[in-house]
């Protein structure tokens, strides 16, 4: 009984930390995302039921549903891409050669810094008058006069992708390069003695046998992808005409220039409970597509 109460009392800390910066955190956000909740006006805070959420559902200078697709296409675009090239790279980075640990840490250090940063830079890159994407576009004889990628409705969101896929990219190299280095030769072995060539040994052995890896990295990257607001926030700041404003971007926007706590705790609480659903969908899709192979 000693022993067990030590143990208790070693792990309380760490149950005290998750408490008071997680759960609580996520109880009081919540709770605001029901209240009148102002910076300017502490003094009048109260319960106001669904009002935030009417307020942001019925937002007259930003549509909802625009905000909805934007982030819809902000987070299959740069998934899709992100794990197609992440496998690529893995593949690529699977046999060794000489230098190959150099070149690995090159590759994977744009993992290590942070989004926002991230963002000044392709910002630069991607300037409309002075930035070195169109000066190489430009010496290629590819356009002819400068591009506003950024300051363009039509092709803003799709250049914050761009940096977006490649600042994911070395995640899904890192993880899968982790995954492909566990399979077995023997079983590439007997896929050769069978006569299977290199695409059948891919989607027959090398797929099959990451598949856990690749359904719990594309499951977190796609949330870690609708909560990264950072790099449209520095590259665009939602604009122009909030064509790349997503659900995260919106609530910054309410924290940082209305002041409004309780509407930017209501698109958290709706970025939450999408997210949520989405995780048991995918989940059980998975589950199921599992189920059918075996």
């Amino acid at each position: 009984m000693k022993r067990d109460k030590w143990y208790i009392l070693m792990i309380l800390p760490g149950i005290a930390f998750i408490c008071f910066f997680i759960f609580y955190p996520l109880i009081k956000g919540g709770v605001i995302a029901f209240q009148e909740y102002n910076l300017f006006n502490l003094k009048n805070v109260r319960f106001n039921g669904l009002d935030n959420f009417k307020a942001v559902i019925n937002n007259e200078h930003v549509g909802f549903s625009m905000i909805l697709l934007n982030t819809l296409k902000w987070t299959l675009l740069s998934l899709l891409l992100q794990f197609l090239l992440g496998f690529l790279l893995a593949m690529m980075l699977k046999s060794p050669f000489k230098g190959r640990s150099l070149y690995c840490g090159f590759v994977f250090y744009p993992w290590a810094l942070c989004g926002f940063s991230i963002g000044l830079i392709w910002s630069w890159l991607f300037n409309g008058q002075f930035g070195v994407i169109n000066d190489l576009l430009m010496r290629a004889g590819l356009i002819s006069e400068n591009i506003g990628w950024l300051s363009n409705p039509q092709i803003a969101m799709y250049s914050v992708i761009v940096a977006n896929v490649w600042y994911g990219i070395p995640y899904f190299g890192i993880m899968l390069l982790a995954a492909l280095q566990s399979v077995p030769n023997d079983l590439y072995e007997a896929a050769t003695l069978d006569g299977c060539g290199s695409v059948k040994k891919l989607l027959h052995v090398t797929i099959p046998y990451i598949k856990p890896t690749i359904v719990s990295t594309v499951l977190l990257r796609s949330m870690w992808i609708v909560n990264f607001p950072d790099l449209i926030y520095a590259m665009t700041n939602g604009g122009p005409v909030n064509s790349t404003h997503i659900l995260g971007t919106m609530m910054i926007n309410k924290i940082y220039k209305e002041f409004n706590y309780g509407q930017a705790s209501a698109y958290g609480v709706i970025i939450m409970l999408i997210l949520l659903l989405y995780a048991l969908m995918y989940l059980k899709i998975t589950r199921a597509t599992e189920e059918n192979m075996l």
